[in-house]
């Protein structure tokens, strides 16, 4: 396991935190060698966020682009009706209870937003 790794649980829809937050400080943390990896797990409302704004769909791409790894909750997706959008932006989508539960009993690196 990589101990240079973030995970950032993104949970809040507000497009304001997603520009100024998660998507500033995880750009920021690669371009700077702040972490190794960083994975930004889209949780709740912001998968909704992603598939229906385009300037949030703008910040995933850039993100992407430098380097940081994307990925959606799968029941999440589905149950807002948006994982094949969320899929036809390259964005993993899958089921993130179990991963979540390793993260968190194996104290890695977790920032939740």
């Amino acid at each position: 396991m990589n101990e240079n790794k973030l995970n950032i649980l993104w949970t809040n829809a507000d497009p304001v935190t997603a520009k100024l937050m998660v998507f500033m400080y995880g750009n920021n943390a690669i371009r700077k060698g702040w972490w190794d990896e960083v994975t930004i797990i889209l949780w709740g409302a912001t998968v909704k966020l992603v598939a229906e704004d385009e300037s949030v769909q703008h910040l995933i791409k850039e993100a992407k682009e430098t380097g940081v790894h994307i990925t959606a909750c799968k029941g999440c997706a589905d149950e807002l009706g948006v994982t094949s959008t969320l899929e036809g932006f390259d964005i993993e989508v899958k089921y993130w209870g179990e991963p979540l539960t390793e993260i968190l009993k194996t104290d890695s690196k977790l920032l939740t937003i």
